[in-house]
């Protein structure tokens, strides 16, 4: 049967203009976290109408955010709280197993980026191989009409869902007109020149960070790629050579940088810390495994373990190398140091 509710355009298919109003963020209390579900049962049974966009949003990205801050400019208009819908795992693991894709952003990263765009909930539903086989219109059915009520869908053009993905905005306007909720589709904008004039994608940025091109992701994303882990021990190789660094023990399926050295931030502790960061196997002794770790430059006395903290990265330095000698190697670390600091300074306050 029908919803019924609010009166308005139903099932209408349309482009939809980027806003200059900043109407994304109004109502929005920054001291309020976003309501964060795992799972449709999660969902408060009182739970009305509401404005949803759906969709994986790995790393948030400029293209995403065009899609969001319309889900929210149109929730504020109708007075109705804006949902995002997403998956964990990524539905490519449960449909192709072992494809898991690496990680812009973990699920509680990408909640806080929604809630700075206005965002008040966040559904993520569990993908699993009995959810894959939901048809389109059972997902329709299921997520958008029984739980989440939808009064409007946002979604960018390329949106599919539902087994196969045979589901389209087209049928989701179909389906829009049977149950009362309007379709509104984003048009993408295209990136500049670090994308070669690709659109938005976390595909794209997921081979930028692959190659180091760390200021190309940072582009697509607007803001530095963000890795983040618990400080661990290691060998403290660093400390004996003047330069103590937190090993971060990075969370699975992390997007990690090209091999190299960066320069970036340190978050901890509430404090953003200028940090030069080697990303590596530490060649200089024939290490195997690869690591993350961030010097935070200038600092002393940093007790760091056991502390769940955030690197960014803001430029790339240069590769991973072996030296003839310790003393060069030292030398080398203090030229990144400095380099490091150069380049954290122009860039700012995080």
């Amino acid at each position: 049967m029908p919803m019924r509710g609010e009166g308005g355009r139903h099932g209408t298919l349309r482009p939809a203009q980027e806003k200059s109003t900043d109407s994304a963020r109004r109502g929005f209390d920054k001291e309020q976290a976003v309501q964060r579900w795992r799972g449709l049962e999660d969902i408060p049974q009182d739970w009305g109408r509401s404005v949803v966009t759906i969709g994986s949003y790995d790393g948030v990205h400029r293209g995403h955010q065009l899609i969001i801050r319309h889900a929210v400019d149109r929730a504020r208009e109708l007075g109705l709280p804006a949902v995002v819908v997403t998956f964990d795992p990524h539905p490519s693991e449960v449909v192709r197993p072992g494809s898991h894709p690496p990680l812009i952003a973990p699920h509680h990263r990408r909640a806080e980026l929604m809630a700075e765009l206005g965002v008040d909930a966040v559904l993520i539903l569990p993908f699993t191989t009995e959810f894959s086989k939901l048809s389109p219109a059972e997902f329709v059915g299921k997520v958008l009409v029984d739980k989440l009520h939808a009064r409007a869908v946002v979604e960018g053009p390329n949106f599919r869902f539902g087994h196969r993905a045979a589901g389209t905005v087209d049928f989701l306007a179909e389906q829009g007109k049977v149950y009362d909720f309007e379709v509104e589709v984003v048009d993408l904008y295209v990136s500049g020149e670090a994308g070669g004039g690709e659109p938005f994608s976390s595909t794209l940025t997921r081979r930028l960070i692959a190659e180091g091109e760390v200021e190309g992701a940072a582009e697509i994303l607007g803001r530095p790629h963000r890795v983040e882990g618990v400080v661990v021990s290691g060998a403290r190789r660093g400390r004996e050579l003047g330069f103590p660094t937190a090993n971060v023990e990075t969370l699975p399926h992390t997007a990690i940088p090209a091999d190299g050295v960066y320069a970036g931030w340190l978050h901890a502790q509430g404090e953003a810390m200028p940090a030069a960061i080697s990303v590596g196997t530490n060649p200089q002794f024939d290490g195997t495994e690869r690591t993350v770790e961030a010097y935070a430059i200038d600092r002393v006395g940093l007790d760091l373990y056991g502390l769940h903290v955030a690197v960014d990265f803001l430029a790339y330095v240069r590769g991973q190398a072996k030296f003839d000698s310790l003393e060069a190697l030292t030398e080398q670390m203090a030229a990144d140091v400095r380099r490091c600091k150069e380049l954290v300074a122009a860039a700012g306050k995080p």
